[in-house]
């Protein structure tokens, strides 16, 4: 079975020949664990300054063959793929304070995460924005009502053309696209969560905005021959929903189920990442008609067993590798996580193998190779697993 066919089949919640596996992110450790070569792909600021340095032409050439060398050495059957800069546009470079300090032309100060290994704001030193006015953001509605959103440069999918020219035929092709998150404006978490307490009077315009704009850019993506786009905005914390369910239900749902509908209009599947604990979000993914649900966090309390009785018959669920464990933990746990989410997700479809967020810098290449081995020993169907 093709692994395109394979996704497709469990898509429709029927057992393929084997679990399929993706990720919606993948840093550069991976690429370099099982390629033996440096890259630049999600190479976090090694990135960042090839993008300064306007070394597009690098970039694209990288990205295009180790995203296709990757998939190849470990077996996906869904390719997630993005955007580029577009030509003649890079970004501007920052001031360098110190070897890991930058800043920005305000001000701003920015260091490069030790964890990460990507340049993260850490002092901010502009002053907080002017809260928006229901007129002014009614007037950019109106604008896109008249006019919709601008089309993306043609060079900004350079990669993402030859990903999909290339592979579309045996592999499943998905984007990471804009979603709509809870109406949140200002500079960092606290200050938009803060916000969003604050003006409750700019929570329905501040949705339609974004709603809008994104619902007005999938066009464009069903131009590119995507078999599926994933909207990313993350709606939990380790414990529960960022905002108040309240918020959610009133404001969001209601525009994500018409962003599903126009997703689904034009072909594509819609599939949602979404980190952290969501057990108060999900009636609403599911009563959008989303066709899956990826991100899941174990670590946050989302079970797969429950998940499968609970949504399994209307969700694909997407994940069951725990991050924790591919970074801090040993091959053995990745293959016991492997074993559990095949175990209860997989059975009739309906589930796609994955990391519970990505394949994130920190991983290991022993536990990665447990991973691919998780798959294969374990996710043959039909599905067989003791206790």
């Amino acid at each position: 079975m093709l692994p395109r066919e394979r996704v497709i089949k469990t898509l429709r919640h029927e057992e393929p020949d084997l679990v399929p596996w993706g990720e919606h992110s993948i840093d550069y450790v991976a690429y370099e664990h099982m390629l033996g070569r440096r890259t630049l792909v999600h190479a976090k600021f090694r990135e960042t300054q090839a993008q300064w340095e306007d070394r597009r032409e690098e970039l694209v050439e990288c990205y295009k063959r180790d995203i296709i060398d990757l998939t190849e050495a470990l077996g996906f059957d869904i390719i997630t793929v993005g955007g580029m800069y577009p030509e003649g546009s890079p970004p501007r470079p920052l001031e360098q304070v110190d070897q890991e300090t930058y800043r920005d032309g305000a001000g701003n100060l920015y260091r490069i995460s030790a964890t990460t290994h990507d340049l993260c704001l850490f002092k901010v030193v502009t002053p907080p924005p002017e809260p928006p006015t229901v007129e002014s953001l009614q007037e950019q509605i109106d604008r896109i009502d008249r006019e919709g959103v601008p089309r993306p440069d043609e060079t900004t999918w350079d990669v993402a053309r030859y990903v999909i020219e290339k592979m579309k035929p045996t592999h499943f092709i998905n984007m990471c696209v804009g979603d709509i998150g809870f109406p949140c404006f200002g500079r960092t978490d606290d200050e938009r969560y803060t916000n969003l307490a604050l003006y409750p009077e700019l929570h329905a315009k501040l949705t339609e905005l974004n709603a809008k704009r994104v619902i007005a850019m999938v066009p464009y993506y069903a131009e590119l021959g995507l078999d599926s786009i994933m909207p990313c905005a993350d709606y939990g914390s380790s414990t529960a929903l960022l905002a108040s369910p309240k918020v959610f239900a009133e404001h969001m749902a209601p525009w994500i189920r018409e962003y599903v509908r126009a997703v689904h209009d034009h072909g594509m599947y819609c599939i949602k990442h979404c980190c952290g604990c969501i057990w108060e979000a999900l009636p609403y993914l599911v009563e959008a008609g989303y066709d899956g649900y990826e991100g899941i966090q174990a670590s946050a309390g989302m079970d797969m067993k429950r998940l499968k009785e609970e949504y399994g018959e209307q969700l694909t669920l997407w994940g069951g590798i725990w991050n924790e464990h591919l970074i801090l933990g040993t091959p053995e746990d990745v293959l016991n996580d492997a074993k559990y989410a095949i175990r209860w997700g997989a059975p009739g479809g309906g589930f796609i193998y994955g990391a519970s967020h990505s394949l994130a810098v920190g991983t290991t290449r022993e536990n990665l190779l447990a991973m691919k081995e998780g798959r294969e020993k374990y996710g043959v169907y039909p599905i067989r697993i003791a206790d």
